[in-house]
Parts: C-alpha cells; structure tokens; sequence
C-alpha cells in the first residue's frame, strides 16, 4: 500500500479545492510547511507527479486528478462507514431500526425532468436524511460523468459509455401535444405527415437539432415508422422552455411522456395524434462505478425510482 494514511489523500483533495498548499493547509489545520513535505512524500513514493507548483497557486497533474477523484470517493465510502458503524451502534441502543445517511450526492439532471418531477422528490430525500448535501447541476447539455465528477446523472435514451452503470427508472416514449388554444387557432392535424404545415417547437442538444421527428401506429408497432421533417420558428436548447412555448400556445412539440404527464393530467397540453407515438425515450440513473457505490447514492437511486412509478 503507497497511502501511508488517509491525511495525504485529504492534502490532495484540499489542494485541488483550495488551488494552493497554503489553502489546503490551513483546512487541515497543519503548516504550509508540513502539507509541503507530505505531498513531496507522497510524490516520492507513488513515482509520479502530482501537482505543478508555482509561487501563488497549485494545480493537479493529469496523474493527480485521477488519483484525487478516486481519493475523494474512498474517503466519502470511508466517512459514511464509520457513520453507519457508530450511529447504528447509537441506533440500537436507543431503539431506532435505522442509521442515518451522510455525505455529499452530486446529481445533474436535465432541466425540465428537474424542475416538473425530480425536485419534489429529491426535496423529499433531503427531509429524510438531514445528513446528505446535494449539488444539483440542471441543464440539458450531456456532461461527462466521470471527467465531472458526478455521482448520480439523470438522462434519456439509449446509453452508450461502458463506463457507467445505469438503472432503468421509467420506460416510456415521446409524444406530440400543443396547447388547446393552438390546436383552435391552427387545426389538428390527422396525420404525421400535416406536421409540414404547422409550427413545430424543435429542440437542440449540443450541436444537434432534431430535424425530423418519427412515429409509429399504437396498433402497428412492427410496421415501418414514419418520419417527419419539421420546421418552426422557436428552437430551445432547454426542455423546459419548449415545454414553456407549448403551454403559451406557440406551437407543437414533440416531449416525453414523463416530462409532461402533470400538463396532459391539468389539461394544459394535450395529445395531438393519439394513435401515434414517438421515439422511446426510456430515463436511467447512471452512476460512474458499480464497485463501492455509497449507500446514500443507492438510496437515492431507489427513492427516485419508487417516486416515479407513483
């Protein structure tokens, strides 16, 4: 073992926090002297640089940047171990059937999921456990799990990283809907193929935009679908302000069935070709490592799952 105790890991992590020893030192409560000499110690024996110094400020090595994510992880795993040892020592000496959980959950999500169904429920879980502190980051650009350090990504559609571990949360599909006061002023259509003549609210990811929008028949899944090229004045890359332009009655949009359930059950939106469906658009919890996944990240996990088949 090259970790001669759990003070150098936390040098490391206070350093890439801080951007200096002098910083670092100081939430550790030694001298810049000594955080000095056990990151040197540290270095000597691992054979690697870590940190780049100057006489102002500190930054990480390609090699310590690495080392201070999975620094960071074990030492969470660590701190909620001895959490769950202690408290359930003091648990069931006072008669309680459960320990508390603590710790940090960094959680991105996008942002109309977010704010229509996810926060209720994450609100939930922090009232439960006064011991967790979440950082939620909200927006519809893909991050990187790993590279971004995030404990717990919500995202829809088929994955692709084999890097992450991923748990199916719901199973659904896109489906059309305007406004009711469109759907007066402009006519509803019959067909996919009317979508031409009518304004349609696009989304963008990134650099994609979605061009074309397909369909199936609900009573003919196995037929080939149909896609449509659509065009509209408004393009959004945020759920959340399609979902806006929908509700004002700007256009028709084309959103998960997940998204926008609370709209369809007020009546604010309403299904445009309800013998049609789109795209699947299945959610999952993608987590960046299936070894050592801290119990208050799978509680989570489970929490969001049982809150979303309700």
């Amino acid at each position: 073992m090259d970790i001669e105790n759990t003070a150098e890991l936390r040098l490391l992590i206070e350093c890439a926090r801080g951007g200096s020893l002098t910083a670092a030192s100081r939430e550790m409560g030694i001298t810049p002297a000594a955080a000095s000499a056990m990151l040197k110690k540290l270095e000597a024996r691992l054979g690697v640089r870590l940190a780049e110094r100057s006489t102002r400020a500190l930054r990480l090595t390609a090699a310590g940047e690495r080392l201070r994510d999975y620094a960071q992880r074990a030492l969470e795993l660590l701190d909620e171990g001895l959490a769950l040892v202690t408290e359930g020592d003091d648990a069931a000496a006072k008669g309680r059937g459960a320990t508390a959980l603590r710790g940090r959950i960094r959680v991105s999500a996008s942002s109309d999921l977010t704010r229509r169904i996810v926060l209720p429920l994450l609100d939930d879980f922090l009232d439960r456990h006064p011991g967790i502190e979440l950082q939620l980051n909200v927006g519809d650009a893909l991050q990187d799990v790993v590279r971004d350090e995030v404990d717990l990504a919500l995202r829809y559609g088929e994955l692709a990283d084999s890097r992450l571990v991923a748990r199916k949360l719901h199973d659904g599909r896109r489906l059309l809907v305007a406004s009711p006061d469109y759907l007066k002023r402009h006519g509803r259509p019959s067909h996919p193929g009317e979508l031409t003549q009518h304004e349609c609210i696009r989304f963008k990811i990134g650099d994609r935009l979605e061009r074309e929008w397909r369909f199936w028949r609900r009573d003919a899944m196995q037929a080939a679908p149909v896609d449509v090229t659509v065009q509209g004045r408004r393009t959004a890359d945020d759920g959340g302000i399609a979902h806006q332009w929908a509700l004002e009655g700007r256009g028709l949009t084309y959103k998960s069935c997940l998204d926008i359930r609370e709209s369809l059950a007020s009546g604010a939106l309403v299904e445009v070709l309800p013998d049609w469906v789109g795209r699947t658009m299945p959610l999952h919890a993608l987590m960046p490592s299936q070894r050592f996944l801290p119990q208050r990240l799978k509680a989570l996990v489970d929490h969001l799952a049982e809150g979303l088949r309700r």
